[in-house]
């Protein structure tokens, strides 16, 4: 079970299993996993004692980043992400990116964002559709279609406080539809990437 894991020059944070989201093409449901020899399932939530203590496995000061990603939903916990956000910018001053589907104020049934400032660099958000009906046939989120509202109005929030916003779509998308989320995504005033879709284990 991997808390850290490093990819390239970022050492990733794997800090939940949980996901509000079920999408159809993660590679959470592949059997193989991600990367070779490293298992993101974890047995346990860790504390963020526990987070803080893997980390100290690595030369830390080497990356250029940590983010918050592994097989779940980092912002299921994201009182505890903060928390170690915090922890993080006192002993390292690295700055921190967190991969999320941008349903943190679902979640919290509050608007979370102002806590980010000062502590997150970076949000990378997960769009993944063009609008609510594709993105639940997509994601089959446990909050039905309003996820996807939900998860724009994260990222307008976001800019706020954040330094860095931007969403993201994967490159299987037909190209229309991702001229479509790039166009969103300008609307709202926020950065848009396309992601290479890597199958497990791919190299």
């Amino acid at each position: 079970m991997a808390i850290t894991y490093e990819i390239g020059d970022a050492l990733y944070l794997n800090i939940t299993n949980r996901c509000t989201n079920n999408c159809s093409f993660c590679v959470r449901n592949s059997q193989v996993g991600l990367l070779p020899g490293i298992d993101l399932w974890l047995e346990k939530e860790p504390t963020i004692d526990e987070v803080l203590e893997d980390i100290q496995k690595w030369d830390a000061k080497k990356y250029r980043e940590f983010v918050f990603c592994g097989y779940g939903e980092p912002m299921t916990r994201t009182y505890t992400v903060i928390r170690i956000c915090e922890k993080l910018k006192e002993l390292y001053k690295i700055p921190i990116r967190i991969n999320t589907n941008g349903h943190a104020n679902l979640i919290c049934s509050r608007d979370v964002t102002p806590m980010l400032a000062g502590f997150v660099d970076a949000v990378s958000i997960s769009m993944n559709a063009k609008n609510g009906k594709e993105y639940q046939q997509i994601c089959l989120s446990q909050y039905g279609e309003k996820a996807y509202d939900a998860m724009l109005d994260f990222a307008v929030k976001c800019k706020k406080y954040v330094p860095q916003v931007q969403l993201s779509v994967v490159d299987i998308m037909p190209p229309k539809d991702i001229e479509v989320c790039r166009k969103i995504a300008d609307e709202i005033g926020v950065g848009f990437k396309v992601r290479h879709y890597v199958k497990a284990n791919e190299k």
